[in-house]
């Protein structure tokens, strides 16, 4: 399932009924990890990596490790790059895959850079479910009227396969040979 919002108490309810006690989740957008925290509490025997390219979540995530007993890998970077990508694609398939993309940039700013890097993410991880906190993209959602009906049930656009997937990413030998 892929879940769109904006309101970040929305998000964590969110959050709180998707994740299970075992699940890897993959945050996009963990910032100075207030809603890592939540998921830490939520999947206690999971893991979770974390990205963010704020030089604030250093510190914080740092702090946060200390404190929860449930596995947090914080990477500092940009996930609009495919070399980040291709990391967390290696640790995810390390442990068995990932169950929960969680993507929060900005919250309500650029919802284009949001979807693409949803889309390019979730198409290459196949998580079980997604969520997504974006104004935009929620504004998008509710505004638009649709003459037919193409939906996806998993947390990635299954529906659309391989299809429009840029080709230098195919280069990076990432995507599942089932796609």
């Amino acid at each position: 399932m892929i879940n769109v919002v904006y309101d970040i108490n929305v998000y964590r309810q969110v959050l709180k009924d998707i994740i299970k006690e075992d699940d890897v989740v993959v945050e996009l957008g963990c910032h100075i990890g207030n809603s890592t925290r939540i998921i830490s509490q939520l999947a206690p025997d999971g893991k979770i990596i974390a990205l963010d390219k704020s030089t604030e979540s250093n510190e914080k995530l740092d702090e946060l490790k200390k404190e929860v007993t449930t596995p947090i890998e914080f990477i500092q970077c940009d996930v609009r790059l495919h070399e980040t990508l291709e990391k967390v694609v290696t640790k995810v398939n390390d442990i068995g895959g990932c169950d929960v993309l969680s993507v929060d940039l900005g919250g309500g700013y650029h919802p284009d850079t949001t979807f693409k890097v949803f889309y390019i993410w979730s198409s290459t991880l196949k998580p079980r479910e997604t969520i997504i906190r974006n104004r935009g993209l929620l504004d998008f959602i509710h505004s638009a009227k649709a003459s037919e009906k193409i939906s996806s049930n998993e947390g990635w656009l299954e529906s659309c396969k391989d299809d429009g997937v840029p080709p230098n990413l195919k280069e990076l030998k990432l995507w599942s040979p089932k796609v």
